[in-house]
């Protein structure tokens, strides 16, 4: 008779075997918890955005915190005071071995090494978008995520909206007819770009872990240029404007019209900066055909800029948004995800009812991650969805750096034709650090 060891079991014999770093193997994932049963939950950057999602999964067992900014994450480190508190995730995962699941919340440049560590153990996460700060760590979150068999989820809230999934099941369902040509648009950056790196190094306050901060990023002085927010607009650190809402509101053109990868970009900017994005950028993206949908071209605006508003019938367009252009319609999202979606021209579609549902309504973003930890259905904005979609949308910033259109190999993760636009594909961690 064969004993299936649980996974609650094999922590704590490893507990006791002896310590250091573990990579747990793939029988462990064979516990499922009782829907009743609370999960022990981690968080890894607890303040600004984290605090929503700690927040979102607080009906669990929050049993430890870990944050580089005392100040930041004081009220969350008051509100579970009898969670255990870090400054290091590396030194939490490697200590606390009760731990189920792991909410990551960091900036960009810190997401994929503390989620691949967790996953290495054996650790279901949450991590907020974009999913990743290169291309290359999207391919592996993907793929770690697949061989550790643990549940995953993105921080992409309008993914599990009742009229976003609405929006997704019309367009799969022809609706709009054929779509060819899609744009979607910002109002970020609503921090600085375009800027040059400061050079005066004023003192680290005392309540920042300024090295751990930086974590796999290069090293650099401590400045208030970068942190707590203004990091988003610095390439060592975040993903731009593109990166920040390009996950969010593209969304259900990448879901509804199966995007996967394009094969081109090629981006119109402001101005070129080594340290920053810049202040606008247009970029044009091609997808070729997917099966019995056709090829089509995307558009990506920020800065203030946006498409025609004849695109959308003559109406004023919202700061944030996305068209789907089709045969026989258009698909408005007027805000950063699709809830209150509008299918253009209104008169055409007035009192249409459409297609029975088709897509499985969510319990709530948070919850349905929480569900799938506990051995429930995968969470619909898992790593093997939005691995894949964070690879796409960051290749627009490839094209940026590069100051040329590109050509996509997304299966060898290599530009074709601009061997200089590659060094933007993955990057080199500092000494210490490792994916």
């Amino acid at each position: 008779m064969s004993h299936k060891v649980s996974r609650r079991e094999f922590l704590k014999t490893a507990a006791v075997a002896g310590t250091g770093f573990w990579v747990a193997p793939r029988t462990v994932w064979g516990e499922m918890k009782s829907p009743s049963e609370k999960l022990n939950i981690a968080g890894i950057g607890v303040g600004g955005r984290g605090t929503d999602d700690i927040n979102g999964v607080s009906s669990e067992n929050i049993v430890a915190l870990c944050d580089v900014d005392e100040k930041q994450a004081g009220a969350m480190f008051r509100r579970f005071p009898k969670a255990k508190r870090y400054h290091d995730f590396r030194k939490m995962l490697e200590k606390e071995r009760t731990i189920d699941a792991v909410v990551i919340a960091t900036a960009d440049h810190t997401h994929a090494p503390a989620a691949v560590m967790a996953m290495k153990l054996g650790k279901h996460v949450y991590c907020e978008k974009p999913l990743t700060h290169s291309i290359h760590e999207a391919r592996v979150m993907k793929e770690t995520a697949a061989e550790y068999e643990v549940a995953t989820q993105m921080g992409i809230q309008g993914h599990s909206y009742d009229g976003h999934r609405r929006a997704v099941e019309l367009l799969r369902a022809g609706v709009i007819g054929p779509v060819r040509e899609v744009h979607v648009w910002s109002d970020r950056p609503i921090w600085p770009q375009g800027i040059d790196r400061p050079k005066d190094t004023p003192p680290v306050p005392p309540h920042l872990k300024w090295d751990l901060w930086l974590g796999p990023a290069p090293w650099r002085p401590y400045h208030p240029a970068y942190v707590p927010f203004k990091w988003r607009g610095w390439w060592d650190f975040g993903t731009g404007a593109l990166g920040d809402m390009g996950i969010h509101n593209a969304d259900v053109a990448f879901w509804g019209l199966k995007l996967g990868a394009p094969t081109s970009a090629e981006a119109e900017v402001s101005d070129v900066h080594a340290e920053t994005a810049p202040k606008w950028s247009i970029i044009r993206f091609e997808f070729p055909a997917r099966g019995s949908l056709p090829p089509l071209k995307f558009t990506w605006y920020d800065g203030g800029k946006k498409p025609p508003k004849e695109l959308a019938g003559g109406q004023e367009l919202p700061t944030n948004g996305a068209l789907m252009i089709g045969k026989k319609g258009t698909m408005l999202s007027p805000d950063w995800h699709a809830d209150k979606f509008k299918l253009l021209p209104e008169e055409k579609f007035k009192g249409f009812e459409g297609p029975e549902q088709t897509i499985p309504r969510s319990p709530g973003h948070h919850k349905e991650w929480v569900v799938a930890c506990k051995g429930g259905s995968p969470a619909m904005a898992d790593f093997s969805y939005s691995g894949p979609m964070t690879e796409a949308v960051l290749l627009g910033n490839v094209a940026i750096r590069a100051g040329e259109k590109i050509e996509w190999d997304a299966e060898k993760l290599k530009v074709t034709n601009c061997p200089k636009a590659n060094e933007f594909i993955r990057r080199e961690y500092r000494s210490g650090w490792t994916l």
